[in-house]
């Protein structure tokens, strides 16, 4: 019977580990066209009988792309526009958060609710209206703009993150530092804010990675080159008549590296952070 159970427990492990290879496969391998499109020439690309592998590496590619566009600038504005972004978003949703999980006060569970049902509006659904009111503010072509539209729409999940983290934490120690002298400022800033850690790096890397990765609004506020994100900047190799295929892939690649990097950062603190956000409350 042992042995049935230890053969039964080793067969699910093996499925299970075949199943995560799998997964990975399949999750990686856009990557991996991408990286041996970014490789090959224009000629090998269009060929009528193409291949998966280049015939001859064109290393040189990832290279031109720095000459051919002002990626550097694109890479900054981005860069601008994520860091900006999440830093209102985290720094706004912070005491927000910690309103809805700690006091009590009149409208907060409409508040809430306003909260979560705001999610469920994408930005391209309010295009018109987003690009009349920064029109009236005079920030249709301006990085600020984009920092403030990045971080409003990020808001609300800050909050909805950070206050499921407030609440797991244990309103014993906000009382525990009270009794020592400290008010609620300083309690959370002292207490609270080290414990929950875990849940403001995972808001802070998911409002970047969607402050990053942003397209649409950018695309129709931003007309000058010199202020255009590396999303938009890119589409530069998308001719009128021929999509530059080598560049455009070595150019995405070069994007993923910033969100790669913060996640390899800040990795150890994800997994407890999502957890913390999803308690009820």
């Amino acid at each position: 019977m042992k042995h049935s159970r230890d053969t039964k427990s080793t067969l699910l492990r093996v499925l299970l580990y075949v199943f995560v290879i799998l997964v990975v496969l399949i999750t990686l391998y856009p990557y991996f066209v991408m990286f041996t499109t970014a490789a090959k020439s224009r000629a090998e690309i269009y060929a009528t009988k193409g291949t998966l592998l280049p015939i001859h590496w064109l290393w040189q590619n990832f290279k031109d792309i720095w000459t051919l566009a002002p990626l550097s600038r694109y890479f900054i504005n981005s860069l601008i526009v994520a860091g900006g972004s999440t830093l209102i978003a985290i720094v706004c949703g912070i005491p927000a958060a910690y309103a809805l999980a700690r006091m009590k006060f009149k409208g907060k569970k409409i508040f809430l609710g306003i909260v979560i049902i705001s999610q469920m509006f994408a930005p391209v659904v309010l295009l018109v209206g987003i690009y009349k009111i920064m029109s009236t503010f005079g920030m249709t072509d301006s990085l600020v703009g984009l920092v403030f539209i990045n971080a409003a729409f990020n808001q609300a999940f800050a909050i909805w993150l950070l206050r499921g983290t407030f609440i797991s934490i244990s309103p014993e120690m906000e009382q525990a530092a009270t009794v020592d002298g400290c008010g609620k400022v300083s309690a959370l800033i002292r207490i609270l804010l080290p414990v929950a850690a875990p849940g403001i790096v995972t808001a802070l890397i998911f409002v970047f990675i969607n402050a990053w990765n942003e397209y649409t609004v950018a695309l129709t506020l931003i007309s000058t080159d010199v202020f255009k994100p590396l999303t938009v900047g890119i589409t530069i190799f998308n001719g009128y008549n021929m999509v530059e295929w080598q560049y455009l892939f070595a150019s995405s690649l070069f994007a993923t590296v910033p969100v790669i990097i913060l996640f390899i950062l800040i990795e150890k603190h994800l997994v407890g952070g999502l957890t913390s956000g999803g308690v009820k409350g």
